[in-house]
């Protein structure tokens, strides 16, 4: 993991190295006469096309996110991202790969929360996640599901469990150098105060972001705490 949180190649199960498993695995059904290798084979294959369909449904999302940005009023989701999230966590689980169904279980629940604006779908997924994630110590997929459950909690009004889920999602994004991910969620801690009558503390979740956002030059960050700071 690198020491801004994001993933690296190196974090990745080795996709190549999974398809020649496949092609060897074929060599040794076709002239070894074993066909049990092709349903190995199968497998490999299968993590694969999980881990793509689950790399081209964040890219959907990403842009989504984007093009909201550039204008509040966008909201057309695009149905392929449902479709791969879908896709993956089918695969994972066929697969028996807890974490990876982790993953794609909070990506079909981040859909439904941020494209459709449907928490009572979301919530249960997310929930699933953190379940599965914990018992992977997933601890990045953890707070995700944590954050997001945080969000639906504050949209219901709930500030302080709200509280409560984003303080633990920071508590692990520290923990694995996240820096990007401590700064989103001190934004929303920092609207999560101001709603309970915590000015001086949100001023200071507020500074406290924008000195990580600043030192690993996250603009989209930035400009969040500039509308926080607004709404204070």
């Amino acid at each position: 993991m690198n020491t801004d949180g994001l993933r690296s190649a190196d974090d990745w199960p080795g996709t190549d190295a999974r398809i020649e498993r496949a092609r060897i695995l074929f060599d040794h059904a076709l002239f070894k006469d074993d066909p049990g290798a092709l349903e190995e084979a199968d497998l490999e294959l299968d993590a694969v096309e999980a881990d793509l369909a689950l790399a081209r449904g964040q890219i959907i999302h990403g842009r989504f996110l984007a093009q909201r940005t550039g204008d509040p009023r966008w909201d057309k989701e695009d149905p392929q991202e449902l479709e791969l999230f879908e896709r993956a966590a089918r695969l994972y689980e066929q697969w028996d790969d807890r974490r990876g169904h982790a993953e794609a279980l909070f990506w079909i629940g981040c859909f439904h929360q941020v494209v459709r604006r449907d928490n009572e779908t979301a919530v249960p997924l997310l929930e699933r996640s953190l379940e599965l994630a914990a018992l992977e110590d997933d601890k990045r997929t953890m707070s995700e599901a944590l954050r997001h459950l945080g969000i639906a909690e504050h949209g219901a009004g709930r500030l302080d469990q709200a509280r409560e889920r984003l303080e633990e999602s920071v508590r692990l994004r520290r923990e694995i150098g996240f820096l990007p991910g401590v700064a989103g969620n001190l934004v929303g801690l920092s609207y999560i105060a101001a709603g309970q009558g915590r000015r001086e503390d949100a001023l200071a979740l507020i500074e406290e972001a924008t000195a990580i956002a600043k030192a690993n030059g996250d603009r989209g960050i930035l400009h969040q705490l500039e509308e926080a700071r607004a709404a204070l």
